[in-house]
């Protein structure tokens, strides 16, 4: 009987820790968008933009930022900072920008959850030769006064990586002669 109140005791506490723990849910868009804290330099020109490197999100791994999520975001950025005068979708722009995702560091654990991202700045003329290119490093943080679900707080952490990178790339973009 002994054996039986351990193992329900047991599971239980496994059922309260799976609700807190919920399932992982895909970065949002609108929460990457790049909000720079300083004004940009504004190009009269066009650009198309690719990403490559995303994942997507299983619901019971760690929130991800996929390539889509990331394209719309990184355009909403142009289109709001003006950096580019517009995103053209496909051929025919000025210039073509591609953004790949290279490595995202996420923890597992933790009451402050710290997310790495890694990406690689490609901006091209259309005649293919390279106007710029880096790899751009932003981090972001997300603590239990952001969230108190682990995955949300995760989720919060990876998008806050994302803008700061996309912050980053359009701030550098912005200092270009073009």
């Amino acid at each position: 009987m002994k054996v039986f109140s351990h193992l329900s005791r047991t599971l239980i506490l496994c059922a309260a820790v799976g609700i807190l723990a919920g399932c992982a849910t895909a970065s949002k868009p609108d929460s990457m968008v790049a909000v720079p804290a300083e004004t940009l330099t504004r190009h009269a020109k066009t650009v198309s933009v690719s990403t490559l490197g995303g994942k997507e999100t299983s619901s019971v791994g760690k929130s991800q930022v996929s390539d889509a999520a990331f394209a719309q975001a990184l355009i909403a950025s142009i289109e709001k900072t003006k950096v580019f005068s517009a995103v053209v979708q496909g051929a025919g722009a000025n210039y073509m920008l591609s953004v790949a995702v290279v490595s995202m560091d996420q923890p597992s654990f933790g009451l402050s959850f710290t997310v790495k991202m890694e990406t690689a700045w490609t901006l091209k003329k259309a005649d293919g030769s390279i106007a710029w290119q880096e790899v751009i490093k932003a981090e972001n943080t997300a603590t239990t006064s952001d969230a108190f679900v682990g995955v949300e707080r995760l989720r919060i952490a990876t998008e806050g990586a994302a803008r700061k990178s996309i912050e980053a790339g359009l701030l550098k973009i912005s200092k270009l002669s073009l």
